[in-house]
Order: C-alpha cells, then sequence, then structure tokens
C-alpha cells in the first residue's frame, strides 16, 4: 500500500521545538510521527505501558538512556501530568531533545489543567485526508459515502471499509470514553451520540437532543464537551459583523469525517435526500482540514437571517472574507444566490462570492463565481 503524503509533514520535519499533533483517532498521526524516525517511541495506549507510567513519576527519565535526542510519546492525553516531567526534561537538556506528543483533543488536555508546555512546543492537528493531498483529484461518491480516514480511503475491499466504519463508533465509546471514564452514563452518552449524528449539520439545539436522547440538558452540555474535546464534533458559529452582534446564537455542528458518520448512522447510501448534508459535511471538513494541514489560521461562521436566509459558510482566511454556498447538484440557477445575494446587502464590504458545486466547470453568474468544488479549494490555497 502506498502512503500518501500528508501536507503537514514538512512542518513537522523542519520544526525547531518540540511537537503536539492532535487530531480524532484513525486519522494517521501515530504513522506520520513514525515517518519522522524518532529514537525512541512510549506508547500510552499500550495498558502495561500506562500503567508503568502512571505508577512512577521517573519512568521517562528511565527510559532516556542511551540519551535519545527524539521521543515519541503516543496518546499523551492519557497521562496529561506527563508533560509536567516532559518540560523538565526540555528544560534541563545539556544538549537539543525533540518530544512528538500526540493527542486526540488539546481541550482535554486543558481541562485536566495540563501543562502544555508554553513556549517549547508547536501544537498542529491532523485530519483526514484532503484534496490537495491527492492532487485535487478526489472521487466525491467515495468522499461522501466511506469518508476520507487513510486506512479506509486506501482500502479496496468495500464491506472492509462499512465493517471499520461501523465499528468505529464502537471503539471510540470502549477506548476514548469508557476507558478514560469520561462519563459514568455510558448508555446516557451512547444514545446522545446517535442523537447527535442524527443532527449534524444542523443548528445546535440541545434541549431537543436531550430530551430525544432521554437525558438531562446538562448532561447533554457535558456530552456534546465530550465530542468536542475529542475531536469527533466540530462546530460553526454564527457569523458576527462585529464581535458584539450575532444573527443566530445557536451554532451548526459537523462530524470530523463523513464515513464515521455514515458508519454511526449504518448508513452509506449517497441518496438524493442524503447527498446536501454529506456534501456541506464534506466541504466544511475539507476547508477546515486544508487550512490545518497546511498550518493556516481560518476562522469558518454560518449565515442565517431571522427570515432563514442562509450561507452555508463564511470564511476568514488571509485577510479576506469569502462566502460560499454549497450546492450538492450540477447546474446552478439564478435561485441559488439568493443567500450570497442577501449577505453582501447584510455586510456592505469588500468579500468573494462563490458557490461550490459538483459540476465540471467554472462559471460566472450575475457577478459571483461558481466552482467546481475541488476548483475553489484550489483557489483558496486549501
Amino acid at each position: 500500500m502506498n502512503l500518501i503524503s500528508r501536507n503537514i509533514y514538512p512542518h513537522l520535519q523542519k520544526a525547531k521545538k518540540s511537537i503536539l499533533l492532535l487530531g480524532p483517532r484513525q486519522t494517521g498521526k501515530s504513522t506520520l510521527i513514525r515517518s519522522l524516525m524518532p529514537e525512541l517511541e512510549i506508547n500510552l495506549a499500550d495498558e502495561s505501558t500506562y500503567l508503568a507510567f502512571a505508577g512512577n513519576p521517573n519512568e521517562i527519565k528511565n527510559r532516556l538512556q542511551p540519551s535519545p535526542k527524539t521521543i515519541f510519546v503516543d496518546e499523551i492525553q492519557r497521562l496529561p501530568s506527563l508533560l509536567n516531567t516532559i518540560q523538565v526534561i526540555i528544560d534541563e537538556s545539556a544538549f537539543p531533545i525533540k518530544f512528538y506528543l500526540t493527542g486526540s483533543g488539546a481541550r482535554k488536555l486543558k481541562r485536566g489543567k495540563a501543562n502544555l508546555l508554553p513556549g517549547r512546543i508547536y501544537a498542529y492537528h491532523l485530519g483526514p485526508l484532503t484534496s490537495s493531498e491527492i492532487g485535487y483529484n478526489m472521487n466525491v461518491q467515495k468522499a461522501l459515502s466511506a469518508g476520507t480516514l487513510p486506512g479506509i480511503w486506501t482500502e479496496p475491499d468495500r464491506d472492509a471499509q462499512i465493517k471499520t466504519l461501523t465499528s468505529y463508533a464502537g471503539i471510540y465509546l470502549k477506548e476514548e470514553v469508557q476507558a478514560e471514564a469520561l462519563t459514568r452514563n455510558i448508555e446516557g452518552f451512547s444514545r446522545f451520540f446517535l442523537m447527535i449524528a442524527a443532527e449534524s449539520g444542523k443548528f445546535l439545539d440541545l434541549t431537543k437532543i436531550a430530551s430525544e436522547a432521554g437525558i438531562p440538558y446538562h448532561s447533554a452540555i457535558r456530552f456534546f464537551e465530550i465530542l468536542e474535546d475529542s475531536l469527533i464534533i466540530r462546530r460553526c458559529d454564527a457569523f458576527r459583523k462585529s464581535e458584539r452582534k450575532r444573527l443566530i446564537q445557536h451554532p451548526r455542528f459537523f462530524f470530523f469525517d463523513t464515513g464515521v458518520l455514515n458508519g454511526l448512522l449504518n448508513n452509506f447510501t449517497v441518496s438524493s435526500d442524503r447527498i446536501g448534508m454529506l456534501f456541506e459535511h464534506l466541504i466544511f471538513n475539507q476547508i477546515m482540514d486544508g487550512a490545518e494541514s497546511k498550518d493556516k489560521h481560518i476562522r469558518i461562521s454560518s449565515y442565517r437571517t431571522e427570515h432563514d436566509v442562509e450561507v452555508d459558510f463564511i470564511l476568514e482566511l488571509d485577510q479576506e472574507i469569502i462566502a460560499i454556498e454549497v450546492k450538492a447538484s450540477a447546474n446552478i440557477g439564478a435561485f441559488d444566490l439568493r443567500g450570497l445575494k442577501n449577505f453582501a446587502k447584510y455586510y456592505g464590504k469588500k468579500h468573494k462570492s462563490i458557490v461550490a458545486y459538483l459540476g465540471d466547470h467554472a462559471k460566472i453568474i450575475d457577478g459571483i463565481s461558481i466552482l467546481p468544488w475541488q476548483t475553489m479549494l484550489k483557489e483558496l490555497g486549501l
């Protein structure tokens, strides 16, 4: 199997400080770090290794013989206190020493009051594969159905893809939630997880989801935080013309991968009633992961008026505002531009307006760019 080159690799390779690489499970973090050839690997996902380190604060010092210069610590979120010892090692080392740390959530580490080594570490994010990483030649039907996790994308057996994706939720619940004792109510969390999947892509209404999942509202808040902490879902806040003004208070939210979402819903068909939702997920994740893979700062939000006129995504990228409407269609008409024109009147400042669609040709309608979705990503440098 040929490994796909990841955009983030050169940034990791040339980094002069230690690295914290974050990302959901199965995005290829460990594989990527191993390609940097660290001299020592400590895998905290291994239970015996975890217990050895949890029971002895000096275990890592004992293993730094004979003085390796590059150390890989996998699943650092399992033992956040280890970061204190790593800081001491970095500060007191008589020679340059670099740590490669991987984990499934920075906020989880922060909530655990972990020492995130300020000034000593660079943090990066690794998501599923991006269109850029496969030459802007991504098969859209495959991406919408099976997602773009590296191991899934390169798996030629469709049945194996589906089996892996349908088991993802169970593995996540067992290894991420239950093993780390993130909640005692694993049954309630499982119901909430399914409800969140069914509502993904919509504006967040935790009151409704809590009611349908049969859990208290405060539990729903906590469960949503767990999903955010482990990078399974991302929120897309309401667009603000200023920091003090919002159009809609509730954010939208998206699963990090369409294949994982489909696995949770046990539905891998890209039917006419699902393609719009799936295509929005794909575009949202490609924008986010594309920016993060190239170490670009991005802010993404959603626009909706009180009369329900919407624009899917408003990007703040490279000091530009870009309004993007996502259409899972090969044909675009004047009605499809309604939201973008409404946003232009509301915003009243210079910006770009783009429709990302499933057609093959770039064109302009009423001054708005209509672009094949991968052409759009390429033009945005994502």
